[in-house]
């Protein structure tokens, strides 16, 4: 079951492209955007990660931080942020205990692949509490944007 609105978000640490280990808790006092993508390199992440990157702007005004999460390597996250452009932290939930604490995460993918995030969005509040949450069925589906921005502000 995914998260709703009005609960605590759960808290993680994962490693960055940087390969630094990035908690949630480092950003209480502001809020935090996470975007759950499948798989890095893909036309909808890419697309999804994109509109936030051109965005980015808009949201660090706003004093809020942008986390891209998806079950792929450090390594593979930093060659996709690297050819991105992307401003923000990707994280890599390659054991997937994020993606599945969230609500965001297929059993079943394309391929047969298991354990692949869901495409889904939250956004933290400024006390860790979830106040957005959006997960998406279909991969090839993308987020409200318009909603996140407006919950943003």
């Amino acid at each position: 079951m995914s998260l709703q609105t009005g609960q605590p978000a759960p808290q993680f640490t994962l490693v960055s492209s940087e390969l630094k280990e990035v908690s949630l808790s480092d950003f209480k006092g502001q809020k935090v955007v996470i975007h759950f993508f499948p798989m890095a390199f893909t036309g909808v992440c890419t697309t999804q990660l994109c509109t936030m990157r051109d965005s980015f702007g808009y949201y660090e005004g706003l004093n809020a931080q942008i986390l891209g999460i998806s079950v792929d390597s450090p390594f593979t996250l930093a060659k996709f942020k690297e050819e991105n452009n992307y401003q923000f932290p990707l994280l890599s939930d390659f054991n997937k205990t994020v993606s599945e604490a969230y609500g965001a995460l297929y059993n079943e993918f394309v391929f047969g692949l298991k354990g692949v995030s869901k495409r889904a969005a939250f956004v933290i509040d400024e006390n860790q509490q979830v106040i957005y949450a959006e997960v998406l069925e279909s991969a090839g589906d993308l987020p409200n944007f318009e909603a996140i921005a407006e919950i943003v502000k």
